[in-house]
């Protein structure tokens, strides 16, 4: 496990969704790729295997796809509210917010996996806009005193619009130039105070291996200078 910081910061943004019970779980999204990430069976298997576990926990989740054009695409699922809120759940009753909790976990999972399954929206893939349109929801939502977590199940071969990582300058004055070029584009997500946990990173490992190492680096700087506090690229 490779970690770009190990600090859970607190959100001071304002609130969005309240959950009853006890104490508040984590704001939380996920990003499924349905371009060539999703065509060996390991990567549906990754998402059956590992995102029930992330969603325990979580309060709220959100979802967002990878495609040609992820920010435009109409290939959608609409977010599941985990946590009952206060008019479900009136007098907090934990065996009332239970049953509702356990009754929206298990809406999470086959919204995920309907992803992979989104029509083909241009060539190549999208992962930055998958991002921003991700974060975008998440941010309408956020949660002060709580955790923001995105899970990403994608090999991050970002190669359409002004990212093309098969063709990227990666040596460290063209990793900076590129991450300020998409900044100043605002083409980076606003990802302040979030976690990041990226499943299936580089997985096909088709380009130069020489260029691995230097791939993860620049996701890593990229996801720093997004905000983020922590990633993971396993």
């Amino acid at each position: 496990m490779r970690r770009l910081a190990g600090v859970v910061v607190v959100v001071l943004v304002g609130a969005g969704v309240t959950g009853c019970g006890s104490d508040a779980r984590a704001l939380c999204g996920t990003i499924v790729d349905s371009t060539s990430y999703a065509e060996p069976a390991t990567s549906r298997s990754d998402v059956s295997a590992k995102l029930p576990e992330f969603t325990g926990g979580c309060d709220w989740m959100g979802f967002a796809a990878v495609t040609g054009a992820s920010e435009s695409s109409t290939c959608r699922e609409t977010p599941v509210k985990i946590a009952a809120s206060q008019q479900e759940n009136p007098n907090d009753n934990p065996v009332v917010g239970e049953r509702i909790r356990k009754h929206r976990l298990g809406q999470v999972l086959p919204k995920a996996l309907k992803l992979f399954d989104c029509p083909e929206e241009g060539k190549g893939s999208d992962v930055i806009g998958a991002l921003r349109y991700l974060v975008k929801q998440m941010n309408a939502q956020r949660l002060p005193d709580s955790a923001h977590r995105i899970a990403v199940f994608s090999d991050l071969i970002n190669n359409r619009g002004d990212l093309d990582v098969n063709k990227l300058d990666l040596s460290d004055a063209g990793r900076k130039r590129k991450i300020e070029e998409l900044r100043q584009a605002r083409l980076l997500p606003d990802l302040t105070g979030y976690e990041v946990v990226v499943h299936g990173f580089l997985r096909a490992k088709t380009s130069n291996p020489d260029r691995f190492p230097l791939l993860e680096t620049f996701w890593r700087e990229a996801f720093e200078a997004s905000g983020a506090v922590s990633s993971d690229l396993l």
